[in-house]
């Protein structure tokens, strides 16, 4: 899959990945896509991005994720907790 909407430039953003050579890096749209989840208030607040710029940020960063187990505490009801496990044993 072609992703020509995510640049890279060392002298640009320490060299993390941007939408079109922007100074809006991937990850900070990620951000984005959970403050705004109304996609007209993005669009609002930031014109220049595009539906496509934010389909190919999404699959960039899904990319990185692998199927693996993560371990984390998880809470009760009653505050105790417990070891939960995320993901796939594979």
């Amino acid at each position: 899959m072609k992703l020509d909407r995510i640049t890279t430039n060392p002298n640009q953003m320490n060299g993390q990945a941007c939408i079109r050579n922007l100074r809006l890096t991937v990850r900070r749209v990620i951000e984005l896509l959970a403050i705004y989840p109304n996609r007209e208030e993005l669009r609002q607040e930031f014109p220049e991005l595009e539906d496509e710029d934010i389909r190919q940020a999404l699959i960039f960063v899904s990319s990185y994720l692998d199927d693996r187990i993560i371990h984390l505490l998880c809470y009760g009801s009653q505050g105790q907790a417990t070891d939960c496990q995320f993901g796939s044993t594979a």
